[in-house]
């Protein structure tokens, strides 16, 4: 059956679990086309909802995924960069196998979606980007120097991204969650997780609906003037 072209295209990185699984529902729920992607494998179904296999630091199986994009729809409308991966450490004791890992996989991952959905993006002078941040950058967690760093870095990138493509039509803003109850932090003490609540002015774990209502903001095409922002959650 011909997808319904009305309705918005919208691409999330690492939606098999996590927030990225709750993002793919709820623009899903909306009507959106939701095409998400993963290493692995999703144990769920969703109508309106299709799933690539995919390494995002794996230049050709993005470009093969734009490419299927394209040839389906003929554009993309949003893209929400959430795939990552953390690793909590010591710099002293961090491997370099961990940091080429972490920076492959966060920010060369978000580079790469980034580049080919702006190229789509263009021809219909019309798009949002959310990439995900941290509140470990503002926070400066001892342990996740590495992981603080890649996320730095997509901030960075994003804000400069957003004044090269604002001429196209094309928004870019970063949200950064305080810690959500996913298998990124189950691995981190309890006492760890509690210090970093405490220290935000609303104390207490981050929800998926959280991080949801900010990318809500940043798609509306409303928002056509807001880009190169960033928004912290819980009050860092």
């Amino acid at each position: 059956m011909e997808p319904k072209l009305d309705a918005p295209v919208t691409l999330i990185t690492g939606t098999r679990k996590g927030i990225g699984k709750f993002l793919a529902h709820h623009y899903a729920q909306q009507g959106h086309h939701v095409v998400g992607c993963s290493r692995e494998a999703v144990d769920w179904a969703l109508d309106g909802y299709e799933h690539y296999l995919a390494d995002v630091s794996d230049e050709s199986a993005v470009k093969d995924i734009f490419s299927a994009i394209r040839k389906k729809y003929r554009r993309v409308d949003h893209l929400i960069n959430n795939a990552g991966i953390a690793s909590m450490n010591h710099t002293i004791l961090t491997p370099q196998s961990t940091v080429r890992k972490i920076l492959s996989t966060n920010f060369v991952g978000t580079f790469l979606f980034c580049r080919e959905a702006a190229k789509l993006m263009e021809r219909h002078r019309y798009g949002r980007i959310v990439n995900l941040g941290t509140v470990a950058v503002p926070l400066r967690l001892e342990g996740e120097a590495i992981y603080a760093a890649s996320k730095n870095a997509i901030v960075a990138f994003t804000q400069v991204l957003a004044r090269e493509v604002a001429d196209l039509g094309i928004t870019c803003n970063v949200v950064g969650p305080t810690p959500i109850e996913t298998d990124l932090i189950r691995s981190v003490p309890r006492q760890k997780i509690d210090r970093i609540v405490n220290s935000l002015a609303i104390r207490r774990l981050g929800k998926f609906e959280d991080v949801a209502n900010v990318i809500d903001f940043f798609l509306k095409p409303e928002s056509s003037y807001i880009t190169g922002q960033v928004i912290y959650l819980g009050g860092v």
